[in-house]
């Protein structure tokens, strides 16, 4: 697995992350071949790029890539081409990683914290899946062009082929298997032609290979909007790259912190059923409070648990961090972001610690 902590409050939640690691193989005899190498903002600094080919190439012959975040003010000078986002987009499309994961769960001790009434959010338990490396972030043509007497027009292009809509399809398909059985795929079917291929390609791969799957499908405007209104009617949603932005987003604050929130990043399963992903929290750098010890880890070790799951077929041990999550937030530790009255707030090595005896006490 290789580790890239990146900038601002990434490296003090991959701390807690290592130590969470540690506790794996010394506990549950879980041995990792761990690397660590530069993304984002501290790779411009030490090789004036984002990241070099060396960590991509790294990146390639790993089983799984374990993000902390990048960016900040620090860097927000330079020309678009190399700012430390940059170094993250370039992992999602050499790595060819085209499907997000992006759970949105509202632990039962955060439910007064999300801005919906508690009645809409306990429970609450929804998959988005973002198509990742298509539509109009990567379409072509794009870009600004002077059409004369000071007037410019800006260009970005929505396109999607057949086997970008079907594979992303299918992964949502077979996360829907395993959980409720029924997915919602959304587009904008009525005003674009994007759209109309996308629904026609889902309904397809329905009808062929997973019938025994619910799938409805709902306007991406409607879909905020249902989020806000109703968000536990949905299972599995999945949606192309500019509507899956929004939607996951949006989804994410129904928990009451992005601070919270995990994410995986998928691409195809290999010959020897192996599959390149990256694992990062939703959550960014968070440069304000960088070096202070106060910052959330807790996104960044459900990443890792992500991993586990999805990457190295451990269900157990996932399941064994996350419910220690679940039961540290229960006892009332918190840190800054998701504090409440009545609580204890903590530092993020707090937190660690705390996490770690909630490990041992579970698993004894």
């Amino acid at each position: 697995m290789l580790i890239l902590p990146g900038d601002g409050i990434g490296p003090e939640a991959m701390t807690q992350v290592r130590r969470i690691v540690d506790w794996m193989e010394t506990n549950r005899a879980v041995k990792f071949d761990l690397d660590e190498d530069l993304v984002g903002g501290v790779s411009i600094d030490k090789h004036g790029i984002p990241i070099t080919d060396a960590v991509v190439e790294k990146a390639q012959n790993v089983d799984a890539v374990l993000l902390g975040a990048v960016g900040g003010p620090k860097w927000d000078n330079l020309d678009f081409s190399v700012k430390p986002e940059r170094g993250l987009l370039r992992l999602r499309k050499d790595l060819e990683l085209y499907a997000n994961l992006r759970p949105a769960i509202c632990f039962d001790a955060l439910v007064d914290a999300s801005s919906l009434k508690p009645e809409l959010v306990a429970g609450l338990d929804i998959m988005i899946v973002r198509e990742l490396t298509g539509g109009i972030y990567f379409g072509e043509p794009r870009g600004i062009e002077d059409l004369g007497n000071g007037i410019r027009r800006g260009i970005n292009t929505q396109v999607y082929t057949t086997p970008e809509i079907q594979r992303v399809a299918r992964v949502a398909f077979e996360l829907a298997q395993k959980r409720d059985g029924r997915l919602v795929s959304c587009e904008k079917a009525n005003v674009m032609e994007s759209g109309v291929l996308w629904r026609e390609e889902v309904i397809k791969i329905h009808e062929t290979e997973f019938p025994d799957v619910e799938l409805s499908h709902m306007y991406a405007d409607n879909a905020a909007m249902q989020l806000v209104r109703a968000p536990k009617q949905f299972d599995v949603i999945v949606t192309d790259n500019l509507f899956g932005d929004i939607l996951s987003d949006c989804a994410a604050m129904l928990t009451g912190s992005l601070g919270m929130l995990p994410s995986a990043s998928l691409g195809d399963v290999d010959a020897q059923g192996r599959r390149k992903a990256l694992y990062e929290p939703v959550h960014g750098s968070a440069p304000d409070i960088a070096g202070q010890n106060i910052a959330n880890p807790i996104a960044t070790i459900l990443s890792y648990a992500m991993a586990l799951r999805y990457s190295f077929d451990m269900p157990e041990e996932a399941d064994l961090i996350e419910k220690a999550v679940q039961n540290v937030l229960a006892s009332g530790q918190r840190t800054g972001d998701i504090m409440s009255a009545g609580m204890t707030q903590i530092s993020t090595t707090e937190m660690g610690d705390i996490i770690l005896r909630e490990l041992d006490k579970i698993s004894a």
